[in-house]
């Protein structure tokens, strides 16, 4: 994780989950740290945390589906640390679970506006800093259910196939830039999102065992890798943090 020091990174969905655990990992590796999110006293308590443990990090209140927030918040990256280095397209939400038939349109609209054009809004505030400056890495969390329908996640699945495509399309414009943009499939993880998916009893998804979903700590582990040359080779596609070869590479398992 050498290569994060010294570096700037923004977290979208930082005050929870998987983002909170990728903001401690990239600070723990000496990353500054940028931490975005819709609800500002929990990003203060972590930016705090991280502060306490001799870190930098600033919080900044924003919604993603917003691309004047997004581009705010890439600003605030730049103008506190100088750079941005990394962006973590992390931002999701899983309700509404239901039929389509069923669904409230704005209520479905709202959800692809967060996990669709929320990584939209990412990638274009973000990439023409790292263009100018040669060097970035985007990563964008994806999901198997970007690439398998699921019932009652019409909203999510498609979002997620779109954001697949945007990671695709984005790295093969930024081919030569030194820059590149990839995916995380980190399968299930025991975050917030797992009691509403559990409470639904919709799909297969809610009826697996609590034990079985991974801690958001591997999930942010892998994401500060895929930020580093060791994961090179890995720009425009989604890696699979249930393939155990990945798991090892990270230093997850022996």
């Amino acid at each position: 994780m050498q290569d994060l020091a010294g570096k700037a990174v923004l977290i979208t969905g930082a005050s929870r989950g998987i983002g909170a655990a990728a903001a401690r990992v990239f600070a723990e590796a000496g990353s500054s740290v940028v931490l975005a999110a819709r609800t500002g006293s929990e990003i203060e308590d972590l930016v705090a945390e991280i502060k306490a443990n001799g870190g930098n990090a600033e919080a900044v209140t924003c919604d993603v589906s917003s691309y004047t927030d997004v581009e705010a918040a890439v600003n605030q990256c730049r103008d506190a640390f100088g750079t941005i280095d990394f962006l973590v397209n992390n931002a999701g939400v899983i309700d509404p679970i239901g039929p389509l038939i069923e669904s409230d349109p704005e209520e479905w609209s709202r959800a692809a506006d967060i996990n669709y054009k929320g990584v939209y809004n990412g990638l274009r505030a973000a990439l023409p800093h790292m263009k100018a400056q040669g060097s970035g890495v985007v990563v964008n969390i994806s999901s198997g259910a970007a690439h398998n329908a699921l019932e009652g996640w019409s909203h999510y699945c498609s979002a997620k196939a779109a954001a697949y495509m945007l990671t695709r399309a984005a790295d093969l414009e930024m081919k030569g830039t030194g820059v590149r943009v990839v995916g995380l499939s980190p399968g299930t993880v025991a975050t917030y999102m797992q009691k509403a998916i559990k409470a639904s009893g919709i799909n297969p998804v809610s009826q697996l065992d609590p034990s079985v979903h991974i801690d958001p700590s591997w999930v942010g582990r892998a994401i500060a890798w895929l930020c580093t040359g060791d994961a090179q080779e890995f720009a425009g596609v989604d890696v699979s943090l249930r393939d155990e070869d990945i798991r090892r590479r990270v230093g997850l398992i022996d």
